[in-house]
This record gives C-alpha cells, sequence and structure tokens, in this order.
C-alpha cells in the first residue's frame, strides 16, 4: 500500500502544520521573516514529536477565499522553499478551497501528496463554489507528478453540499475509477473531530480504517484520550505522546505550536486503511 511506502509505517500519524497569515491576509503581521520563523519552530517541534509526515496548509489565511490570491500561494511556495533542507519526512500542501492551487503548489514545491476538496459543489459562509474532480486528475497528470497522491475531503469544514447527499454515496463516488487516493472526513472545523456517524458511513467505501485512540490506547496507555467533541481531540493526547518542550511553543497570535501539532480534527481514509491527520482545515 502507498502509505506504507511512502510513510515507512503501517498507519502514518500526520500533522497539519498551519502557516501564519500571509501577505494580502488581513492577519498578516507584515514581516515575512516572522512567518518562516514561526514555521521553522513547528516544523522542529512536530518532527521531533515523532510524527510521520507534514502537511503544510494556510489554515490563517481567514477569511478563506474561492481563488487564492498569487501572494498567498506564492509566500506558500516560499516558506515551504526554505524549509526542505529541515524537513526529514514525507510532506503535502493545501491551499485551503483551492484544489487546482494546491495541486500546482504541490508540483513547484516536490510535495509528495495533497489534500483538498477536489470534488463537489457547496454553500458556507465563503459562498459557493464547485471542485471538478475530473480537472483535478489531469491537471496532475498534465503536469507530469502522476506520483503526488491525492486526499479527497468528503465533508468540507463547516461548508454543506448544494443538494444533501448520503456521505457513503458520496464517498463511494470519489473512489469510484482509482483516480482519489485518500478520503478525508472532516470535523465542523479545525481542531474539532469529525462526527462519528459519518466516518461509520465513510468507512463503508475502503476496505480497513486506522483509530487513532485505539492506537493510542495500545502504545500510549498512559495518555488520555477525549471522549467528547468539546476535548481538544488529538492535540493534547498527541502533545503527552511526544512531551513537544514548552519552549518549543510560542504564540502565533492565533495558536500555540500544541495547539497547531494538535492540527487532528480529520481522520484520512485511503482504499487500504486510514490516515488521521487535523489540523495532526
Amino acid at each position: 500500500m502507498w502509505t506504507q511506502e511512502m510513510f515507512g509505517v503501517e498507519k502514518p500519524i500526520i500533522a497539519l502544520l498551519h502557516l501564519d497569515a500571509l501577505p494580502g491576509d488581513p492577519g498578516y503581521c507584515g514581516s515575512m521573516d516572522t512567518v518562516l520563523e514561526h514555521a521553522r519552530q513547528d516544523l522542529v517541534a512536530l518532527q521531533n514529536g515523532g510524527v510521520d509526515g507534514i502537511l503544510f496548509a494556510n489554515e490563517f489565511s481567514l477569511p478563506y477565499q474561492p481563488v487564492a490570491d498569487v501572494a498567498v500561494i506564492s509566500a506558500m511556495a516560499y516558506i515551504i522553499g526554505a524549509l526542505r533542507t529541515l524537513i526529514r519526512v514525507p510532506y503535502g500542501v493545501n491551499v485551503v478551497k483551492n484544489p487546482i492551487a494546491t495541486i500546482d503548489l504541490a508540483a513547484a514545491t516536490g510535495a509528495r501528496f495533497a489534500r483538498s476538496c477536489f470534488s463537489g459543489a457547496y454553500m458556507g459562509e465563503y459562498g459557493l463554489y464547485t471542485s471538478n474532480s475530473g480537472e483535478a486528475v489531469r491537471h496532475r497528470k498534465a503536469l507530469e507528478i502522476p506520483d503526488m497522491k491525492l486526499l479527497f475531503k468528503v465533508n468540507p469544514e463547516a461548508d454543506s453540499y448544494l443538494v444533501q447527499r448520503d456521505i457513503q454515496v458520496v464517498a463511494k463516488s470519489i473512489m469510484f475509477g482509482g483516480f482519489a487516493d485518500g478520503l478525508c472526513v472532516s470535523g465542523a472545523s479545525a481542531g474539532s473531530e469529525p462526527d462519528d456517524s459519518m466516518i461509520e458511513v465513510a468507512i463503508a467505501a475502503v476496505e480497513a480504517v486506522f483509530d487513532w485512540k485505539a492506537y493510542l490506547r495500545e502504545n500510549f496507555p498512559e495518555t488520555e484520550t477525549p471522549e467528547t467533541e468539546d476535548a481538544e481531540a488529538l492535540g493534547d493526547s498527541m502533545n503527552a505522546k511526544t512531551e513537544i518542550p514548552e519552549t518549543e511553543a510560542k504564540t502565533t497570535g492565533q495558536a500555540t505550536v500544541q495547539e497547531q501539532a494538535g492540527a487532528a480534527e480529520n481522520t484520512d481514509l485511503t482504499s487500504e486503511e486510514t490516515l488521521h491527520s487535523e489540523d495532526a482545515s
């Protein structure tokens, strides 16, 4: 299975590295040097914590745009390029709500995988937007990066399909033809767990699943696993497991590195297993 080959473990943990607000974003601090340094600190902390993969995302580019500014995408590429010599694990990218830009960024930075809403029509606080999986798959081929894996979101955070559809039907439809390399079931927002009922029906579209809570119980019995939607999800559990030093935690103005390392509200399902990430949008 491709996850074993890429990450070197049967059930990899992919941590999300949420970049600070970028040039053009309302929350941008005005210094790319500061943004880069925060990203460097997060990368070091996450890798020292033992994660198997990193997903770079512009989660603090709030409010999100259906068409991301070129400045945002360029800044993401600059940051990843500047950190390349420090990256020790396979990494992926996600330009929030911009699937084609996500694939472009992956091609430019050498990312091994990409996560986005590569299919579907949605509505939410950021308006209406549509994604065409046929366009996404063909774009990957046109850029000659066939081995770059595409992780499809089954349900975008905080958004809804224009016409209500059964999640199991959606998952099976995405997997049909074998062009999706994995599925992601999201929580209502970054840092929140996905709804159990949605996970259960999505599982029917794949062969096996990785239960991250069971993984922690089996391998780190001293770690308390949250049981409610109000819990910090994998964030607290992952911190207990990895023991990321307090000195590595820095306040970016939006979140500490522990919160970003907790970065794990999504359950990523491949056709052979589930990858669980988070925020670990």
